[in-house]
């Protein structure tokens, strides 16, 4: 995990607006990132109906990111997401955030008050598992500077501070 946080549109009223800020940081984080792939909850069915249409707008919002970045989609559902992180899909919320915790070495510090957050990341790690990282082929690069090199065009502007991070620490590790 290199990053992981929420957007906080309570202060924000208009609906139209909270869309374009989920939008427009979900293209934050893939600029400085750089994400393969994309994994997400699939919308669930609920009770309360605006609430699920409401939900619906803001994954389409953050899929429609995703996809300007031609970034594979993959979608799991609530049930398949539990069964992956805690092996029972009627986990709580509060099981899957802790199992995630212990995993992947989360220090309590680390940790965010929202469920949406370690929800997110119970997607990325269900997904991990399932194994559908992109398959490797013989014109991949090898190199983070072949990598940088050809992807060059996938971020406008050059490195923004959190990439020239990552950069220089995968350029220290691959020279070891």
């Amino acid at each position: 995990m290199l990053a992981m946080g929420v957007i906080d549109l309570r202060k924000c009223k208009d609906v139209y607006l909270k869309l374009g800020r989920i939008y427009e940081r979900v293209m934050g984080v893939i600029d400085a990132f750089l994400p393969d792939e994309l994994a997400i909850e699939a919308p669930f069915f609920g009770k309360n109906v605006q609430s699920m249409l409401k939900l619906g707008r803001a994954q389409g919002v953050a899929i429609a990111a995703a996809i300007s970045r031609d970034i594979p989609i993959h979608e799991y559902a609530p049930l398949k997401i539990k069964m992956a992180i805690t092996g029972n899909g009627q986990a709580s919320k509060e099981q899957v955030a802790s199992i995630l915790q212990r995993l992947l070495n989360i220090g309590q510090e680390s940790m965010l008050p929202y469920w949406d957050a370690t929800d997110a990341l119970a997607a990325a790690y269900c997904h991990f598992l399932q194994g559908s990282q992109v398959d490797y082929v013989s014109d991949a690069p090898r190199t983070w500077a072949a990598f940088a090199k050809q992807n060059a065009g996938r971020v406008s502007g050059g490195l923004t501070g959190p990439q020239r991070k990552l950069a220089e620490l995968l350029c220290r590790k691959s020279s070891k």
